[in-house]
């Protein structure tokens, strides 16, 4: 039975619904979102990034680059200059999302083939995972924290624990994890009103810290009179290129999954002034906080402490401790559930449609962000910033290169929805071409580790892998259509 499907742009799309819905590729989470139910408005696309800059690894990340010996300004240059880099790809995948509707593994099937698709999907989906773990520990900490402040004795109550830390720090860790997982079982509409109201009231909560950090410091002067320890453009380069990177990397996940979102857009315009408003301004102001507070930590206590939650735990009054506890929590499940759940969800959903649901992905990236270890990431900044930010910031360049190249340049935007969902559709089930381009991205981008003369390249790895693999790509798709004519 054919059914129409009208598009972003107004034109309208005849599908055999039948013939999809029957499909082993189709599940109810990766269908296409009609029109008259998507209801994302320019506000929840820019409360969607605020909320998400707004959390402890955005503040972690310019207290980061301070110890790396950076000074203020040159830190909040790197980051404005990483946001504003990776907002290009970001909005040009966004496109598809609010045209057709579709989610990114479904998209990623027009480039790299219905099975292919599960490639670029799962790789996004572990670093997803990665980044789960990482918040859910930094959730616990404040959780751990605040029972600290209120329950006498709390730290060694249940015992000494494991692995260095006690077992009500695991406690703490494990209620978060299962607050982070009982939002997603509620659904996606859960997620936009926690976005919605989490945004302005992080914001609110981290500028009355900010106003106390100042206030002790003497005033902003002493906070930007303190040097960097880099005297000349040559001693600041080396560190300034793989910073860059990293940042970028940062909001290199959502470069590529934004279509999990804009798919819930009701215009291109909405979705593109939300984005192009929030994400470049909130990530920097939030930054400056981070750096300005760091800062004044150096000051106040003689050493820069640059976890907001290993601050707040040198305060004595159990209100102001429970109130930003209270901050950290609200913030770190607001990013956590948009940018580390929601992906990973869809992405596993695509690998076996009809037997994981969006729910159920987001149970087994829960339980992947536990195997992984988050609290040996962030035992200190470098490890956060130059291992992880920066690792794998190289394989999702290479997949953004494929993704943008393909349905901007090869496809020029042109898709067809119905064959999207078909296994024996035009799309095929692998596309070699896409997954040949993108291993040559990553070899480019990772092959510093092995191959000594290629170890440069390893500091623009986003850079190198977006580049080749896009180039890659374009290449080896003009070749198949020579061959084809």
């Amino acid at each position: 039975m054919n059914n129409e499907r009208r598009l972003a742009d107004g034109r309208v799309e005849l599908i055999d619904t039948r013939q999809v819905e029957a499909s082993v590729l189709y599940n109810e989470d990766l269908a296409p979102v009609p029109l008259e139910r998507r209801n994302w408005t320019t506000y929840n696309f820019a409360a969607l990034w605020v909320s998400m800059a707004h959390c402890i690894p955005t503040y972690m990340l310019a207290s980061g680059l301070l110890a790396s010996g950076m000074n203020w300004s040159q830190a909040l240059i790197t980051i404005l200059l990483g946001n504003t880099i990776v907002l290009i790809p970001i909005l040009l995948n966004s496109h598809p999302g609010t045209k057709y509707g579709i989610p990114f593994p479904v998209f990623a099937r027009a480039a790299y083939g219905t099975l292919g698709s599960n490639v670029p999907a799962l790789m996004r989906a572990l670093v997803a995972c990665g980044w789960f773990g990482i918040q859910a520990w930094i959730g616990g900490e404040a959780l751990q924290v605040f029972f600290r402040t209120v329950i006498p004795g709390w730290p060694l109550l249940l015992g000494a624990g494991v692995a260095g830390h006690t077992t009500t720090e695991w406690l703490s860790f494990l209620l978060f994890w299962g607050l982070n997982v009982f939002i997603i079982y509620r659904g996606m509409d859960l997620v936009r009103e926690v976005e919605n109201w989490a945004a302005p009231y992080v914001l609110v909560m981290t500028g009355a810290l900010l106003w106390w950090a100042v206030s002790k410091a003497d005033g902003l002067g002493p906070l930007l009179a303190q040097p960097g320890k880099f005297r000349t453009f040559a001693e600041f380069w080396p560190v300034f290129v793989p910073s860059l990177t990293a940042m970028i990397g940062f909001w290199a996940t959502l470069s590529l999954n934004m279509p999990d979102f804009t798919r819930f857009g009701r215009s291109q315009r909405e979705q593109i002034i939300g984005q192009v408003v929030a994400l470049p301004t909130t990530m920097s102001l939030f930054a400056a906080m981070g750096v300005m507070i760091t800062s004044a930590t150096a000051i106040i206590y003689g050493q820069a402490i640059w976890d907001p939650v290993q601050l707040v735990g040198k305060f004595t009054s159990p209100i102001v401790v429970a109130i930003s506890m209270f901050t950290v929590v609200v913030a770190t499940i607001a990013v956590n559930i948009a940018a580390n759940v929601v992906s990973p969800a869809n992405d596993f959903a695509n690998a076996f449609p009809r037997f994981i649901s969006f729910k159920t992905g987001g149970l087994i990236t829960g339980l992947l962000g536990i195997a992984i270890q988050p609290w040996r990431l962030l035992a200190d900044p470098s490890g956060y910033i130059y291992t992880w930010l920066l690792g794998y910031s190289g394989g999702l360049g290479s997949i953004a290169g494929v993704l943008v190249v393909d349905y901007w340049i090869v496809r020029r935007r042109e898709l067809n929805l119905e064959a999207l969902y078909l296994a024996d559709g035009e799309y095929g089930g692998w596309n070699l071409r896409a997954i040949g381009a993108t291993a040559i991205g990553c070899f480019l981008a990772w092959g510093g580790f092995i191959v000594p003369v290629l170890k440069p390249l390893y500091d623009y790895a986003w850079f190198v892998g977006f580049f080749a693999a896009g180039l890659a790509h374009l290449a080896l798709a003009k070749r198949s259509r020579k061959a084809d004519q």
